[in-house]
């Protein structure tokens, strides 16, 4: 059974976010703390595709999905094993709903950083 990072960045850019998480040391990092699958939605963020494309297993073993939009997130969270998200409130309600691990990452460059109350 697939161990399942799912990471959201909801509907507008974190590029930041984006690059970590895509990043190759972030996959080795995953990989050897067990991971096997890693779903990106990186909304409006374009990401890059040259080891990551639609669904692709990385030279690190982490197999990659990613997608910009789903009509909803519930299915990837509820198999996911650990959630990476940026801090909208419905990301982080619906995570701690279903009981998952949680990462919650501020998108500083947001307009009036909204995010920091939560």
């Amino acid at each position: 059974m697939a161990s399942t990072v799912f990471a959201t960045v909801g509907s507008t850019r974190f590029d930041k976010l984006v690059n970590a998480i895509s990043s190759p040391a972030l996959l080795q990092l995953l990989h050897s703390l067990g991971y096997t699958q890693l779903i990106i939605q990186h909304g409006k963020s374009p990401i890059a595709t040259d080891d990551l494309t639609i669904t692709t297993t990385t030279n690190t073993g982490i197999q990659v999905e990613t997608y910009d939009y789903k009509p909803s997130l519930r299915e990837d969270m509820e198999r996911a094993n650990l959630i990476i998200s940026h801090a909208g409130s419905g990301s982080i309600l619906e995570a701690l709903r279903l009981n998952k691990k949680l990462i919650v990452v501020v998108n500083e460059d947001l307009m009036d950083n909204h995010q920091l109350e939560l």
